[in-house]
């Protein structure tokens, strides 16, 4: 697999780390309306999760669990599949704080003995959307036999099924991240030019013009509202999501991808403008810096924030670290050591995750209404 073409450090490292800054801005707003948001949250100039510094939540960690699986597979997506299987079951027995119902689920089924391929159930969350971004750095197939499909650009190809099946066995579900995963490619190309929307808006009318379901409905309004020139706010109120934006994957999905769309190349005003939708704040914003990261990469990343960034072990530093070596791109042709990450103290940030989270829900009971 050595020709397959280099790998973009700066795009890997900006999406990585695009993701968990964009998680960190809309963690304490996550459940809240957008008047709440308003009243509560006038300035968004710095983290509100933890006076004044921030932290990530499973929008970070699985993006981080998908990167290690890579690393892992040597290019075998069934090598891929199964580490990120049993990532998962460790992710979910050390005791995240936030954890959407169909990965429990997914989680148990694997603990339980169902295999890998097996374990996803029905669900249109947005699980698989939070580990699609990081997967364009696999959109190459892997020289397979049996992978049929993966001559076709379809979402059912290696990697991103893979990934999806894992814990949502819904067509939903993988739509939404296969449109997750082709913002993210787009972005990662011609940085530094201007991006080309309409390649992207094309391919979405191609692959999904023939659903009927509300992702493809959802996402053939978006390329509708681009053309107009609607803003981000306009465009969640099409969808009727006047009151925040829902964990629907069909939901989260196209607003992400419209304020990465309107606003490619200002990580700010992107993220901002998601998250005072108000709705499942966290994981939109999480999306919406993933794409804008992979375009602008670390250095376009406010420094105000990222220097805020007081999670750990999942540390600045260490997401770094792991972009980079994923970006080397020798794991797609041989099996490469995971970033080390201090496992043990997990539990232990997981609990005063938890602390924070509670005190957060008692701060919302109070005024300002």
């Amino acid at each position: 697999m050595s020709d397959l073409p280099p790998l973009d450090p700066d795009a890997v490292v900006g999406c990585l780390l695009g993701q968990a800054v964009g998680d960190m801005m809309g963690l304490p707003m996550e459940g809240l309306g957008p008047r709440r948001v308003a009243k509560l949250f006038p300035n968004l100039d710095r983290p509100r999760f933890l006076f004044g510094f921030g932290m990530g939540s499973d929008d970070t960690e699985h993006a981080c669990m998908t990167a290690q699986a890579l690393l892992r597979s040597g290019g075998d997506r069934h090598r891929f599949r199964r580490s990120l299987a049993w990532r998962l079951r460790w992710w979910f027995l050390a005791g995240p704080a936030g954890i959407g119902k169909a990965t429990l689920l997914a989680c148990l089924r694997l603990w339980f003995g169902v295999p890998s391929h097996k374990s996803g159930v029905k669900s249109a969350g947005n699980g698989p959307a939070m580990r699609a971004a990081i997967l364009f750095a696999a959109t190459d197939c892997p020289k397979e036999p049996d992978d049929m499909d993966c001559f076709y650009d379809t979402p059912f190809r290696p990697w991103l099924g893979d990934s999806t099946f894992l814990t949502h066995d819904d067509e939903q579900a993988v739509f939404g991240a296969f449109a997750v995963r082709a913002a993210a490619s787009l972005a990662s190309r011609g940085r530094g030019q201007q991006l080309d929307a309409n390649s992207l808006l094309e391919l979405y009318r191609m692959d999904f013009s023939f659903l009927s379901n509300d992702i493809g409905r959802n996402l053939k309004s978006m390329v509708i509202a681009y053309d107009a020139n609607k803003s981000v706010a306009e465009f969640a109120a099409e969808l009727k999501l006047t009151r925040g934006v829902t964990g629907y994957i069909a939901h989260t999905v196209p607003v992400a991808i419209y304020a990465f769309l309107r606003h490619p190349d200002d990580y700010r005003t992107a993220v901002e403008s998601v998250v005072r939708l108000g709705g499942d704040t966290d994981t939109v914003a999480a999306i919406t810096g993933a794409l804008v990261g992979a375009r602008v990469g670390k250095a376009g990343i406010p420094k105000e924030w990222l220097d805020r960034w007081a999670d750990w072990p999942r540390s600045v530093a260490w997401m770094e670290k792991l972009g980079r070596k994923l970006a080397e791109g020798k794991w797609r042709s041989s099996p490469q050591a995971a970033v080390s990450l201090a496992w043990w103290a997990i539990p232990f940030r997981n609990l005063l995750f938890f602390l924070v989270v509670l005190a957060h829900a008692f701060r919302r009971l109070l005024p300002p209404y």
